[in-house]
């Protein structure tokens, strides 16, 4: 066991989570939810609507294509230029830089709901798994350890070091473009509604929805969240198999950022993505039960007439 994880993850568990309450991150984090509120001088239009949406699901493809299945489980392949256009994008999510991010990830999976598990709502609550973890102290650091692939590229290092430079382009993008209603609704609102959409998968999926397979934590398929988070929400499919670009399994589980891979992969974009093995999809709860009683038939002795 890692000791300085497990000390932290200890004095976690002995504190509450606003003893270590950081302010420089909770105060940007909290002005962008209150200026959502500036809704009400702008007013709804259906255009306003309609951009905070795009600006939403434009910037949480950013995140778990690029985030999560690029950067934090390599699921597949692409170039330099754009790896550092997907973390540019991923990172307009204000949800700070993409070494951080993946580190703390890579982390995550090392020790899914066990007690070194900083965000599992089993070990901390839901409301520190949702988000005290990422305003506390203890989590500011990036274990560089974790993400030795990527901290070899300066440009990544770069944006990680100065991640607030991403989100305060779009959000000027924004009021250049679409004036003060496109920053409230294209920004505010749509990165408010972006960090709790992600933020539900730290916390709601390893608590509601259904499990398929045995992974060794509580991780649960949540059709809900599969559809805002694009795809996201197939939780245990995930754990079960971490490293495939496709979230989704099967033809009715929808995964919009896997639909997008798939066209940038026409383009030539992005290449070599990795699907679970069918056996592997295979390998369901109700079909491990079935092979077993399968088997404690056959062990019955045969009692003759």
């Amino acid at each position: 066991m890692n000791t300085a994880h497990s000390q932290t993850a200890g004095a976690v568990s002995e504190r509450s989570w606003m003893d270590l309450f950081r302010y420089w991150d909770a105060i940007p984090f909290l002005a962008i939810h209150v200026l959502c509120l500036f809704a009400i001088q702008t007013g709804v239009r259906w255009e306003w609507v309609g951009l905070a949406i795009g600006s939403y699901y434009v910037r949480m493809v950013g995140v778990t294509a690029g985030y999560h299945r690029y950067f934090s489980h390599r699921s597949f392949k692409t170039g330099r230029v754009f790896q550092f256009l997907l973390a540019f994008v991923a990172m307009t999510s204000a949800q700070k830089g993409v070494l951080w991010w993946a580190a703390h990830h890579r982390h995550h999976h090392k020790y899914s709901d066990r007690e070194e598990d900083f965000h599992s709502p089993l070990q901390r609550g839901f409301w520190f798994s949702h988000v005290g973890w990422i305003l506390s102290e203890d989590h500011v650091r990036t274990d560089l350890t974790l993400v030795k692939d990527l901290k070899r590229y300066p440009e990544l290092q770069f944006l990680d070091r100065f991640y607030f430079i991403p989100p305060l382009l779009y959000a000027g993008g924004m009021y250049v473009f679409w004036g003060f209603p496109g920053l409230v609704w294209g920004f505010f609102i749509s990165t408010t509604a972006l960090y709790h959409c992600t933020f539900f998968i730290n916390s709601l999926t390893h608590l509601v929805g259904t499990v398929r397979y045995r992974s060794g934590d509580g991780s649960r398929n949540n059709v809900v969240l599969a559809i805002l988070c694009c795809g996201e929400g197939w939780h245990n499919n995930h754990h079960h198999y971490q490293s495939t670009a496709n979230q989704g399994w099967f033809w009715w589980e929808v995964d919009f950022s896997y639909y997008v891979l798939i066209v940038l992969s026409w383009l030539g974009l992005v290449w070599d993505l990795r699907t679970p093995p069918p056996y592997i999809r295979a390998a369901t709860i109700a079909a491990e039960s079935l092979a077993q009683s399968q088997s404690l038939d056959r062990r019955k002795p045969i009692v003759p007439c």
